[in-house]
C-alpha cells in the first residue's frame, strides 16, 4: 500500500512539473500534497470518502454511545 501512495504522489507531483527551483520547493509541495491526500482525497477503500469523512462518523458513533464502567 505504501508504495502505491509513493508512485502516485510521484506521478501527481513529483513528475508532474518538469524542473522543481529546490528541495525546499519540493518539500512545501509534498507536504500540502499529503495534507490533501489525507483530509480531501476521496479513497474508493473508503466507500469514496474522505478520511476525514471516516474520522468524524467515528467520534460521532463513539462520543454519542454510554462509556463503560
Amino acid at each position: 500500500m505504501a508504495e502505491t501512495v509513493n508512485a502516485l504522489h510521484k506521478a501527481e507531483l513529483i513528475y508532474a512539473r518538469p524542473a522543481w527551483p529546490s528541495v525546499t520547493e519540493v518539500e512545501f509541495a509534498t507536504m500540502n500534497w499529503v495534507h490533501w491526500w489525507n483530509h480531501d482525497h476521496i479513497h474508493d477503500s473508503l466507500n469514496y470518502r474522505t478520511p476525514v469523512e471516516i474520522e468524524n462518523a467515528y467520534h460521532q458513533t463513539h462520543e454519542s454511545s454510554p462509556a463503560l464502567a
